[in-house]
């Protein structure tokens, strides 16, 4: 799924806690079944299975059948705009804390 595709924003697949979990378990492990992921929450198979298909809508995981078991992975890609936009910040405080930071060097001095 091409990031112009996408049926879901990657802000948005990203808010929850569940699926930022989901997200951190998929990149420490190359690929994991649907049972091994719902075994890491205190939730059902169902509801663990709805996170993972949010995050697929955002393109952030891809997921393949193994004979009867479903297996996903982390297509980290997408994360790559919300990189930029805190980078973005990042350097616009930076900048503000350098002018701040000179000003109260003025009035010191």
């Amino acid at each position: 799924m091409s990031e112009n595709n996408r049926l879901r924003d990657v802000f948005d697949a990203i808010a929850d806690p569940t699926r930022r979990r989901l997200i951190r378990l998929l990149a420490e492990a190359k690929e994991l079944p649907l049972h091994e992921l719902t075994e890491q929450f205190p939730m059902g198979r169902t509801a663990v299975s709805k996170h993972l298909t949010i995050l697929k809508e955002a393109g952030l995981v891809v997921d393949r059948k193994v004979g009867r078991e479903t297996r996903f992975r982390l297509n980290a890609a997408p994360l790559r705009e919300i990189q930029d936009w805190v980078s973005f910040y990042s350097q616009f405080w930076n900048a503000n804390l350098l002018r701040l930071n000179q000003l109260l060097e003025e009035e010191e001095e």
